[in-house]
């Protein structure tokens, strides 16, 4: 699946106001310190995204391929502003770094 329909897809499955919602839940429990729960539901959804993009680190580590963010932030407004969007995107370039060999 490409990422326009994927984005289609996850559009069609959670309202907009449901999508904000996700969102401002997720920043309410990070800012209390409590995000588990919430953490869980977008791994979820995020583990569905590279499901669907076919994403594996194996074939991405020479050139990253930062769709599966892209349509996050896409679908869900603000992610990008999220402690949890920041620790993808923080996780994926240390797993390249050792995949590279790029280890301090």
């Amino acid at each position: 699946m490409d990422e326009i329909e994927l984005i289609g897809v996850l559009k069609a499955q959670y309202s907009k106001e449901l999508r904000k919602q996700l969102v401002q839940s997720l920043r309410d429990a990070e800012q209390s310190g409590n995000a588990e729960q919430q953490n869980k539901l977008m791994n979820q959804v995020f583990s569905y995204v590279l499901a669907q993009l076919g994403w594996t680190m194996a074939s991405n580590v020479k050139e990253w391929d930062d769709r599966p963010l892209k349509v996050m932030q896409e679908v869900f407004p603000k992610i990008n502003k999220t402690k949890w969007y920041k620790e993808q995107k923080l996780l994926a370039e240390k797993s390249i770094d050792v995949q590279m060999g790029k280890i301090e």
